[in-house]
């Protein structure tokens, strides 16, 4: 699932006050996949996928490169790769709908137990599907190139190719079949492991037991005693449960490494480039062109945001805090629905029309609930059914750009899902390309209404938005590889987890933040680290290529929307350098990233001019 970043700017309940009246909030009808988690439909499709599967394997094991030598073979192995499509739908629409009740009350054992029954069943399924690819990727390259001459087959290449890069890091067939159904009791189990711990946490923030979300929220408060309360409590719990935490993380970073070593990685984060079709270059010419703007960025802005408050430095509970004597709108559903409508709308209006079965058929669940996943995410489900938007809502302006981007998310998964199961998913340095430019649209179009007062502010808001997407999520990035490289020599105590974090939040923050006593807990509740290792960079990836993109937009002559939806309706089926080259874009270029990270120089620009 698409998960926006879990930064501290994320939104819930305040304590002891009055929540807003934020309307009719909406929740999810999960009907559109089945009705009910103990219903005859999901018990059919659980043994539809196994039997399908098995007799799948029966089918075509051991017959792919035989099938060639015969007229008919590209048009038959095409009619396998339809098959093992169609497989993958099924399987992809029963573990959605586990994820996604599991998401709405991730305390709940019924829900857990579901879950994991689920993921165990899909796992047996799924073992009698690894073949496909193995068997696929043994034939020559040119006895497939010839094959990809029949139309059939031809339209299944970019998929074909795709999987032919993961060649030299294929392990036999029975080593990955091991690794396969170990996954369940391996790398899955501890996943699940961190989910329930997280959801169970409870911080004492004036002996009111809250969970993760308002407590981050209160790190937003206006008054400074909240925030540093809030901090405290995180502090003293994440202490309590960093044996936890650094169990559960070390762990899984040698369950990597192990992955890593059997199958031939080199570096830390090869597989994770692997997997978003990215090369480890370019990788490395955003990580050094953002580390390199740090002083120009994070360093330089919050210097300006410590003077706001009369400091010379904040603490790191200051650091997402409102500005002093800031307008603090609330915004009713509605009327963050029809701001977001209305500058997706104002795009065009096919972006719009995208969107709005999101709010009118319950596939967005909005309220904050005690054992809600928390953060927010666009779940893409499988092309034969449709996305679903998960978020923790509270009314202000950060949670409609947060609508924004996820529904922005939700738009790109609608206009790739006719590219099929196996070419609509995006590389996640693609797939944050709508959900950005969807949340930069909305924020102009507030902008642009703004009263002066309420300009400051929201200038304000998203350049820390922007460098928690871009700056943090690179220091996350370091972090992660600092962390995985020391976890190759051997176990690496909470301690030294916490001497890395706090080395590179130094760096990334600058020297008017104060990491103060407790900070170096902070590592504990990203869900990144343990979900998806290195995923994080593909925000910043995302957030510079959009900055980019928007800038063409702003200059450039009608034609722009087309060539944008076609790049979002591709999905997964071309590379970034082909989506790209359409606007002129390179990624490959340092100019590239440079144009990315100017837009937010600009926007400080703006804000240390509106001090003169």
């Amino acid at each position: 699932m698409m998960l926006r970043s879990m930064s501290e700017a994320t939104a819930a309940i305040q304590p002891r006050r009055t929540a807003p009246d934020l309307g009719a909030l909406p929740e999810w009808n999960l009907d559109d996949l089945y009705p009910a988690m103990d219903s005859d439909e999901v018990k059919r499709d659980l043994a539809r996928s196994l039997d399908e599967s098995v007799a799948f394997e029966e089918r075509w094991k051991g017959r792919l490169d035989g099938l060639l030598d015969t007229e008919t073979g590209a048009a038959e192995l095409a009619g396998a790769i339809r098959e093992f499509e169609a497989l993958q739908d099924l399987l992809g629409r029963l573990i959605s709908y586990a994820g996604l009740q599991h998401a709405l009350q991730v305390s709940d054992p019924a829900r857990a137990k579901f879950y994991g029954d689920v993921q165990e069943k899909l796992t047996n399924a799924g073992l009698h599907l690894l073949f496909f690819p193995l068997e696929l990727n043994r034939i020559s390259d040119e006895r497939i190139e010839a094959a990809m001459a029949d139309p059939e087959l031809a339209h299944y290449r970019p998929w074909i190719e795709d999987e032919r890069k993961e060649r030299p890091y294929q392990l036999e067939d029975r080593l990955e079949q091991l690794f396969h159904e170990k996954s369940v009791t391996g790398r899955g189990a501890w996943n699940r492991l961190f989910d329930e711990t997280m959801a169970g946490l409870r911080f004492d923030v004036d002996g009111e037991e809250l969970p993760l979300e308002p407590t981050l929220n209160l790190l937003q408060d206006p008054e400074e005693a909240t925030r540093r309360k809030a901090a405290e409590a995180m502090v003293r719990t994440f202490r309590e449960h960093l044996p936890t935490f650094a169990l559960i993380t070390n762990t899984l970073a040698k369950d990597k490494e192990i992955s890593d070593r059997w199958r031939g990685f080199k570096d830390v984060a090869d597989s994770r480039h692997l997997a978003n079709r990215v090369e480890r270059e370019v990788v490395d010419a955003l990580v050094t062109s953002v580390r390199e703007a740090y002083p120009r960025l994070s360093h330089r802005y919050y210097a300006l945001k410590a003077r706001w408050f009369g400091k010379d430095r904040l603490e790191f509970w200051d650091r997402n805090a409102p500005l002093p004597k800031a307008p603090q709108k609330t915004y009713r559903w509605e009327e963050a629905r029809d701001t977001v409508l209305s500058a997706y709308a104002g795009f065009d209006p096919q972006m719009a029309d995208i969107a709005k079965p999101f709010f009118e058929k319950g596939w967005i669940d909005a309220p904050t609930k005690p054992g809600k996943s928390p953060g927010a995410f666009a779940h893409p489900t499988v092309p034969s059914a449709h996305p679903y938007v998960l978020l923790n809502y509270q009314g202000r302006p950060r949670d409609v750009m947060t609508l924004a981007h996820e529904l922005g998310h939700g738009v790109h998964q609608v206009l790739a899902a006719p590219q099929g199961p196996l070419m609509a998913p995006t590389p996640l340095t693609l797939a944050e390309t709508a959900s950005v430019f969807g949340e930069m649209l909305t924020f102009r179009a507030i902008l642009s209404r703004a009263e002066p007062a309420e300009r400051k502010a929201l200038i304000a808001a998203k350049v820390e938005d922007m460098l928690n997407t871009v700056v943090r999520q690179i220091a996350f990035y370091v972090f992660e590889r600092k962390l995985h490289e020391a976890r190759r020599q051997e176990e690496v105590p909470a301690e030294e987890i916490n001497r890395m974090w706090m080395e590179v939040q130094a760096e990334s923050l600058g020297p008017a933040i104060n990491l103060g006593d407790g900070y170096e807990t902070f590592w504990a509740y990203v869900p990144h680290f343990i979900h998806s290792p290195f995923y994080v960079y593909a925000y910043a990836f995302g957030d510079c290529l959009v900055n980019s993109l928007y800038a063409i937009y702003q200059e450039s002559e009608d034609g722009f929307a087309q060539r944008y939806f076609e790049m979002l309706k591709a999905g997964g089926s071309k590379h970034h350098s082909e989506l790209l080259a359409p606007f002129g874009l390179d990624a490959a270029e340092p100019a590239f990233w440079s144009k990315g990270l100017t837009v937010i120089e600009g926007l400080i620009d703006e804000l240390e001019a509106l001090e003169e």
